[in-house]
């Protein structure tokens, strides 16, 4: 039978054991925790650039050229990119183009591409080296990525040394005949008919009518009493033609009432075209002259009155005062004064 002691030294040893195990998995569970969350988020953040480049062919003829392909894709967020310098020769090869270098956003990075063109020479086995291209990261640190080097072959062109060397041929001339050369004389031909039509058309074609510069514009005012004046000039009422006078006298100022005041009086009678200009204001002060115009134009062609000589000049020279008496002020703004 076991002692009480020894039973107790067995419980404490077993506790500590849970104790331990427990302790054991906490620890195993938090360290799986922060592998979970935080060791993607580190390698997300660290994300590194990629370089690769590939060949069309791995065998060439001297003289022949091959195209090798650069492509390196970089995160912007984590670094910048800076292109690699590649020499214009390297390993008995030379490059006769380069291509400009292209971008393309996918996503959360940036893939360059550029194209260049090789050539050998020399026959023999060349190195095409890994190109390094250095990124600069946010924190200022700097790394490297760089492409796969690989070889090409340059060959000579086979020869069948069995066979004699052949010797080199002289000038060889070509014989020709006009025939050869027809179509050229037809496009001479029809080129030299076709500069011929066009300077005789160029010669011949009508002058265009010189242009005759415009006077300046007359004012509504001007215009009328030109009309009036011209009226004057014909001596109607002199020739015994009173009504003629008055109706061209009439049509005048009507017409000038139309356009100045924008007011109907061709189609009015007298009493009405006379009671509008007592109700208009602006026509309202030449009331007075207008009745005396148009009465005694309507006795003259109406009532084949014989108006006396002095009132058919009063007419003419009442509607020139009428024209010139309601000539639109024109108002200039005052300059602004400079101080």
């Amino acid at each position: 039978m076991k002692s009480k002691k020894t039973g107790f030294f067995y419980r404490t040893k077993d506790r500590l054991q849970v104790l331990f195990t427990g302790a054991v998995s906490v620890v195993a569970i938090a360290t799986f925790i922060m592998c979970f969350f935080v060791w993607p988020s580190s390698v997300i953040a660290q994300v590194e650039a990629t370089a690769a480049a590939r060949v069309d062919a791995r065998q060439i003829v001297v003289g022949d050229q091959v195209r090798l392909f650069l492509e390196v894709k970089n995160y912007p967020a984590s670094g910048r990119l800076e292109w690699a310098a590649i020499p214009d020769t390297f390993n008995s090869l030379e490059i006769v183009e380069r291509g400009k270098i292209d971008t393309q956003n996918s996503g959360g990075h940036v893939i360059y591409k550029q194209r260049l063109i090789l050539t050998g020479f020399d026959s023999g086995l060349f190195k095409v080296p890994s190109f390094i291209f250095p990124v600069i990261t946010t924190t200022g640190t700097t790394y490297t990525v760089q492409t796969d080097s690989f070889l090409l072959a340059v060959q000579t062109v086979a020869v069948d040394t069995t066979k004699a060397f052949r010797p080199i041929k002289g000038i060889m001339f070509v014989d020709w005949s006009w025939l050869d050369y027809l179509w050229y004389i037809i496009g001479a031909i029809v080129l030299i008919a076709l500069i011929v039509v066009g300077v005789i058309y160029y010669l011949r074609r009508p002058k265009p009518a010189p242009v005759v510069p415009e006077g300046p514009k007359e004012s509504l005012q001007e215009h009328t009493l030109r009309l009036l004046a011209e009226l004057d000039a014909k001596g109607l009422w002199q020739k015994k033609q009173v009504k003629e006078y008055y109706v061209e006298l009439t049509d005048v100022v009507r017409n000038y009432i139309e356009a100045r005041f924008h007011t109907p009086a061709l189609e009015l009678t007298t009493d009405e075209l006379l009671y509008k200009v007592q109700m208009h204001r602006e026509l309202q002060p030449y009331h007075s002259l207008l009745t005396t115009i148009l009465t005694t134009a309507d006795l003259a062609k109406f009532a084949k009155a014989q108006p006396l000589p002095h009132e058919h000049t009063d007419a003419m020279d009442k509607a020139r005062q009428l024209v010139l008496n309601s000539k639109p002020v024109i108002t200039v703004p005052p300059t602004e004064q400079t101080i």
